[in-house]
């Protein structure tokens, strides 16, 4: 390396990770005032959702029951005005596809899928309503363009801990010791999107007139699925453990109920 550079470097990459954190306040999600690092811009957001889903629509088999088509069109259009606010480059649609996997998705512009293996699942609109406004819910606090933003960000203070610790005989350590507390922050991230998700989603189903406790008895009903398989510490995954989200839906349910009452 030539002389000076080393340092020159030292002090770009450094001055890009106090970038990076000024930044984390730049924007808020409405709903919790929670603050978070965004670099990523929400009209091109949107774009990569729109195509993503284009794509979804000609790898997976799409359902051609009209009546679940229905179903999930009808919920969708209750959440959907419910958000409270616009979505950039929103074109609401929902969409059936054929599979077993009990779960649903969002996509920046507002593209739903949900899946057979869900509607089978979920015995009433309440609890469809509570999987589909969860979803919904991470794209417009826009979970996905802010772990995209946290993962840049930790390339970069990688980088400078590359940089700073070339010479070092503990940089190995170092290393290591910084890839495991980079993985453990952003699994940490992640659950703590998915609990924001259940609050914002609440919120959503409740103001489109669905009632807030389905949630709850959706989520017991799935722990009881999951109850046999093999389950992951909570430290170590990018979800709450079932008992944690449960006992935080309840915890939420007091404020919520008014809301639904008020839209019912």
């Amino acid at each position: 390396m030539v002389p000076g550079m080393k340092s020159g470097v030292l002090l770009f990459v450094w001055a890009g990770a106090a970038a990076l954190a000024l930044l984390s306040g730049c924007t808020t999600v409405p709903e919790t005032g929670r603050r978070q690092l965004m670099l990523i811009d929400a009209s091109q957001e949107a774009q990569m959702g729109l195509s993503a889903f284009a794509d979804l629509k000609t790898q997976q088999p799409i359902c051609q029951d009209p009546v679940a088509t229905e179903r999930v069109r009808r919920i969708g259009l209750r959440i959907a005005p419910a958000v409270g606010r616009d979505l950039p480059n929103a074109d609401w649609e929902f969409v059936v596809f054929e599979s077993a996997q009990v779960n649903a998705f969002a996509l920046p512009g507002g593209k739903v899928g949900v899946y057979t293996g869900l509607l089978n699942f979920a015995d009433s609109d309440d609890e469809l309503a509570a999987v589909m406004g969860h979803e919904i819910a991470h794209v417009s606090a826009r979970h996905g363009a802010e772990r995209a933003s946290q993962s840049l960000g930790v390339a970069v203070l990688g980088a400078g801990v590359a940089v700073a610790t070339e010479d070092s005989k503990y940089r190995d350590a170092i290393n290591v010791a910084f890839g495991l507390a980079a993985t453990g922050t952003v699994l940490k991230y992640s659950r703590d999107h998915e609990s924001e998700a259940d609050r914002i989603g609440l919120l959503y189903m409740a103001r489109a007139g669905y009632d807030p406790a389905a949630a709850v008895r959706f989520w017991r009903k799935m722990a009881a699925r999951e109850k046999s398989g093999v389950r992951m510490p909570e430290w170590l995954s990018t979800h709450p453990a079932d008992e944690t989200r449960i006992a935080r839906l309840e915890r939420w349910l007091p404020e919520m109920v008014p809301i639904y009452e008020a839209h019912r």
